[in-house]
């Protein structure tokens, strides 16, 4: 019922020429809400001329054509991607983009893709849709611009979360389906600091062009799982805790030599990367090879976690936001499971990623995969996984659920288990307490008070941030 819902709420505001945000919780059915929403217009009519235009990210592809062949087989649909076009269908779309688009109900382009194909500017589509539309939160990149500078009739944008940091995000979403609603960037800023954390005037808004549901919320769905989310705490091996005491100790003298401006900046996040991989396993920080179980408290507990999913004859995903540490975390898991894996990050082709899905889903399929946190933390349906790993934290929580909800989706007939590794007594604990704070002001602006970003504390508060506490290392 609640996307039979959707599917009106779309068609009534697109029918007034009003642009919106389906903020849908992960899981929910974004995609075929809207699908239906195509095949609607194209039984009013609606689709005549040039097609429906979607800008997504890559790894979505495959899921956006293997969505609409099941749901919406009468839907025609291109892909503007090297992957999938032949140089003459490259020709034809260069030399009368007009004509070759409008042969199709739906074109798909990538956000990569966009900036680099000036003709679709020109033209004017019945409807331009962004989904994930996240990815548009900087305002100004060159992939927001260049979706800002699309023409549609209608513009909506989907997103599981409108808000991951700041409020900047929801104003670079609405530039998008509704251009001037929130005035200018300058404007808006200057209007959010003057609400002084109470965002009721935001909201109200806001509101009328937000459609978002929880699949927390038994009214909306009930017959999805829980999904319940633990931290696990590792300790440093002696190596680890070594290293990360040099470079709290580096860090320190760098700063005294570098006190303001780009270059401290970039010293600091530098250092806050290095003091991650320690984190991991002090092989990922040498980059000398050596993923030695022993010399990584991560690695340790993750055996430990892992003999239990084994012996349940489970299947879990683990994620990294680092691609080097994809592959020496699936070899570990290799000998733990005693089977080979799967692995998904940046560099997998766009071609292989749907076929490694399918292998993963199958019942027989391998009992673990391997992600990268950006390259498969969207879109991806993995509900045959009852375990999500997040091996490493990222600063932001928005990115971090979202991974999860690979697993936590509709389909999935198990209880979802979330294990967060933190590392005791490092700059881990207090990244876990960031976005905890972060989490708040997304919950608050959905149902700034800005954050201190760590690259504007004074030297005595990183150093404070990310120092070795013994006393919470065991």
């Amino acid at each position: 019922p609640y996307q039979f819902e959707g599917v009106k709420y779309l068609w009534r505001t697109s029918s007034l020429g009003l642009g919106t945000c389906l903020a849908d919780d992960m899981g929910l059915g974004k995609t075929l809400q809207v699908l239906a929403l195509l095949q609607l217009w194209q039984q009013r009519g609606v689709l005549q001329g040039l097609p429906v235009l979607l800008v997504l990210p890559a790894t979505l592809l495959a899921n956006w054509k293997n969505e609409s062949e099941r749901f919406t087989p009468g839907l025609k649909i291109a892909i503007l991607h090297n992957s999938v076009m032949d140089s003459e269908s490259w020709q034809r779309f260069k030399h009368c983009p007009e004509k070759y688009l409008s042969q199709f109900d739906l074109v798909l382009v990538t956000y990569g893709m966009l900036p680099r194909l000036p003709q679709l500017s020109g033209l004017c589509f019945p409807a331009v849709i962004a989904d994930e539309a996240q990815a548009i939160k900087n305002p100004a990149a060159k992939q927001s611009k260049a979706v800002r500078g699309l023409q549609g009739r209608v513009h909506i944008a989907l997103t599981g979360t409108p808000v991951e940091n700041r409020l900047t995000d929801l104003w670079s979403i609405f530039a998008f389906v509704n251009p001037g609603l929130l005035g200018d960037l300058r404007f808006f800023l200057d209007y959010s600091k003057r609400l002084n954390a109470d965002y009721t005037p935001l909201r109200k808004l806001t509101q009328p062009f937000i459609l978002r549901r929880l699949k927390t919320d038994k009214r909306i769905i009930s017959d999805l799982p829980d999904k319940t989310e633990l931290k696990v705490y590792c300790s440093l091996s002696k190596r680890q805790a070594a290293l990360y005491q040099h470079c709290v100790e580096q860090m320190q003298q760098a700063l005294q030599d570098e006190s303001e401006g780009i270059r401290r900046q970039g010293i600091v996040l530098a250092y806050l990367m290095r003091f991650k991989q320690i984190c991991n396993h002090p092989g990922q920080f040498l980059g000398d090879g050596d993923y030695t179980p022993a010399a990584g408290g991560k690695f340790l507990r993750l055996g430990e976690l892992v003999e239990s999913i084994s012996s349940r004859q489970e299947k879990l995903l683990l994620f990294t936001q680092f691609r080097e540490l994809t592959e020496p975390v699936h070899d570990y898991l290799q000998g733990c499971f005693g089977c080979p894996g799967l692995i998904l990050h940046g560099g997998t082709p766009v071609k292989a990623r749907a076929g490694l899905v399918s292998a993963f889903q199958a019942d027989s399929g391998p009992p673990f995969f391997v992600l990268s946190l950006k390259a498969a933390g969207t879109g991806l349906n993995l509900t045959a996984a009852s375990h999500v790993i997040h091996f490493d934290r990222w600063w932001n929580p928005a990115v971090e659920n979202q991974a999860s909800d690979r697993a936590f989706r509709i389909g999935q007939k198990r209880n979802v288990l979330v294990h967060k590794f933190i590392c005791r007594g490092t700059l881990e604990e207090k990244i876990d307490a960031l976005i905890m704070d972060k989490q708040h002001l997304a919950d608050e602006l959905l149902n700034e008070g800005a954050e201190k970003l760590l690259t504007q504390m004074t030297n005595a508060e990183l150093l404070d941030f990310v120092k070795l506490d013994i006393h919470q290392m065991e």
